[in-house]
């Protein structure tokens, strides 16, 4: 063997480390930038602009503004290091194999601050097959360091059109891999195609569909997302009813190992004067995580439930922890909901008394439910057991329109069951409970039920009402009146301040100060007017509470459904004059989470009691003083078993006010 001269052997090591040193700063070149400047180049490299291995932000978002039409990132051979960067129109950017481009580390303490994103940007194309952008999901769940957020996302596009993605992996996101959301109302993204993307380890979903028309998602991977709620590799989620999902197809594609679930549709904002949606998934694949498919419209007034159709076409759901298929809310009127040649394979193993298909009715439903088709779909399952279930929290809401064919694998076991109404109503028996219509009241033409009687300044108030609620105070003309809202935590969410509003009597509507979250805020006014003050509190996911030393205070709610959270006592309800027949009902969170009640009649004796209300329970009684109006009141309790946490308590034939003392009460006046 012939050796080295040790000249050679020198030069040789010093080419190593060369190849491996960290490339250091590149400076710009200002000749290659005059150039795309002057219109003479329309085809540009991102290295023109320079390159700082510690921070490129700079560098990138001058490259991105500089008007190219075609924008190339090259392998610098270190990550391109960046804080948020704004995406231009008319562009597209070609991000290089083995490219990757990382969020700067520190950086995103806004809670919307995303890598890339764009607002109101038309013909926006990413291409990068080989090519990463990663954040630091890690640090931005570590609250010593960040604020809890989950919208910063990886790629962000509000109400843009003719956008492309294709290739790219987008990891590790304090969010969402790629969000389709609205800049302004009525304009949602359009002529989308996401084509062949991985989007892995992402903090809320992997992609999350706010409002899009024409958008075709192929192709891709969306896996272990996981961190803060819903957790799903996609989620078809409008926050308006003027949002729109139109044309969304979804084909060839992989949703695998998610928290949260495979492909979820939550669409209770949308109602039956919204867009119909037209929905299809084709030929994908959903594997472990939670249920491989979530389909959630509204049903709680006449108006919910939005129209359309959602296929489900040629797709296996594989493995999940929970059930294959769930379907909530849906009116049998509402939007058309078809499985195809679907197959649902070992969902909920562990659970032998939950279903592979399950269906369930929100606690305040209020119209039949169903509108789902199984063509030729196949359940294989391990458990001798029901394919499908019914969880009827509303109470009453029967099951309607839910047809086609199954076939049930169990071993070497095959058998078919055609969908009739007589099949469902076997597998799936409801209760039917008394239709009492609600009582409409307006807030203006109320007074208090015990005017002679003043309230007790220590008797508070701890009913915690949960998302938007509405409270009523009454003052007399001249008064100051003074109260306080207590924003209650729900979980380990990071606190939260919430949005107050006072509308007057008259029908004036004033913002307030928003309430902190986690604690009591205090508030004062002069009443301008006599009569009922409405408080209403935009909480979310949190509670409020609305307590006052000095006046009545009731709760209130025009749908007269109260959902409430772990709270206990007993609260008044007025019985008007005239009344026949009333009934409360009381719902509880389903599974483990209850609720124990009981009806009182004005002199405190109890007309009947239920333990454990899980699902939904209807009390129903006749005054008896029917001439002359009573107060009544219902108590809560914690339940014999399980939890108190969620919960509804709907008022049926008598007004919707609602109040920890009776002193405290209002009824309605000619």
């Amino acid at each position: 063997m012939k050796r080295l001269a040790l000249s050679s052997l020198f030069s040789l090591v010093l080419l190593h480390s060369h190849v491996n040193a960290a490339p250091g700063p590149t400076p710009p070149d200002q000749t290659a930038i005059a150039e795309v400047a002057s219109g003479k180049r329309t085809e540009a490299r991102a290295a023109w602009w320079g390159f700082d291995p510690v921070d490129s932000t700079a560098a990138l978002q001058a490259a991105i503004k500089s008007g190219a039409k075609k924008l190339i990132i090259e392998d610098m051979g270190a990550p391109w290091i960046t804080d948020r960067l704004r995406l231009a129109g008319d562009q597209e950017i070609v991000f290089e194999k083995g490219v990757v481009v990382q969020a700067k580390r520190g950086g995103f303490h806004e809670p919307t601050a995303s890598l890339f994103s764009a607002e109101l940007k038309s013909d926006i194309t990413l291409t990068g097959h080989g090519a990463t952008l990663k954040m630091w999901k890690q640090d931005y769940d570590d609250p010593k360091h960040y604020k809890h957020a989950e919208w910063r996302n990886v790629l962000s596009f509000r109400s843009c059109s003719q956008v492309r993605v294709t290739g790219l992996t987008l990891a590790d996101s304090g969010g969402d891999g790629i969000y389709l959301g609205v800049a302004k109302r009525g304009v949602p993204c359009s002529d989308v195609v996401i084509k062949g993307v991985n989007c892995i380890n992402n903090y809320r979903q992997g992609i999350s569909v706010i409002s899009a028309r024409d958008l075709l998602i192929e192709d891709c991977v969306l896996k272990d997302t996981g961190g803060t709620a819903p957790m799903a590799g996609i989620d078809f989620e409008p926050n308006d009813a003027s949002e729109e999902l139109v044309n969304c197809v979804m084909r060839n594609c992989v949703s695998e190992n998610n928290q949260g679930g495979a492909f979820l549709f939550y669409l209770r904002p949308l109602n039956a004067a919204s867009t119909p949606i037209s929905i299809r998934i084709e030929n994908c694949r959903a594997r472990g995580g939670n249920s491989s498919v979530r389909f959630v419209t509204g049903n709680d007034t006449e108006t919910a439930g939005v129209k359309g159709a959602a296929d489900f076409i040629n797709c296996d759901f594989e493995a999940g922890e929970r059930a294959g298929v769930v379907i909530g809310n849906n009116p049998a009127n509402g939007a058309r909901v078809n499985f195809v040649d679907c197959r649902i394979t070992d969902a909920v193993t562990n659970e032998p008394a939950t279903t592979p298909i399950a269906f369930t009715s929100q606690a305040m439903g209020t119209g039949d439910f169903g509108n789902v088709r199984f063509d030729h779909c196949t359940i294989t399952d391990r458990h001798d057991r029901l394919p499908m279930s019914y969880q009827d929290l509303s109470g009453g809401v029967g099951l309607s329109g839910i047809t086609g064919t199954l076939i049930m694998k169990r071993g070497e076991q095959q058998t078919t069951y055609r969908l009739t109404p007589e099949l469902i109503a076997e597998w799936m028996p409801f209760r039917s409970f008394r239709k009492i219509a609600r009582m409409d009241v307006k807030a203006a033409n109320l007074a208090p039920a015990m005017p002679a009687a003043k309230p007790d300044a220590k008797q508070r108030n701890h009913a915690r009402q949960r998302g938007l609620s509405e409270w009523l105070l009454w003052a007399e003309a001249g008064g100051k009146a003074v109260f306080t809202v207590s924003i209650g935590v729900v979980g380990k969410a990071e606190p939260k301040s919430a949005a107050v509003s006072l509308l007057l009597p008259s029908g004036k509507l004033t913002k307030l100060k928003q309430a902190a979250g986690g604690e009591q805020s205090a508030y004062e006014f002069t009443a301008a007017e006599t009569g009922a003050h409405k408080i209403i509190c935009e909480a979310g996911q949190f509670t409020s509470t609305v307590n006052s030393a000095s006046h009545r205070v009731c709760l209130y709610s025009q749908s007269a459904a109260f959902h409430l959270l772990g709270t206990t006592g007993r609260y008044f309800f007025w019985v008007p004059p005239g009344a026949k027949e009333f009934a409360v009902k009381v719902s509880g969170g389903g599974g483990s989470e209850g609720v124990k009640a009981a009806l009182l009649d004005p002199a405190g004796n109890l007309v009947e009691e239920k333990d454990t209300i899980t699902q939904a329970h209807q009390f129903i009684a006749k005054p008896e003083k029917a001439a002359e109006g009573e107060i009544w009141s219902l108590r809560l309790d914690k339940p014999g078993a399980g939890v108190l946490e969620d919960f509804h308590v709907q008022l049926q034939g008598v007004p919707p006010l609602f109040s920890h003392a009776k002193e405290c009460l209002l009824k309605p006046v000619k």
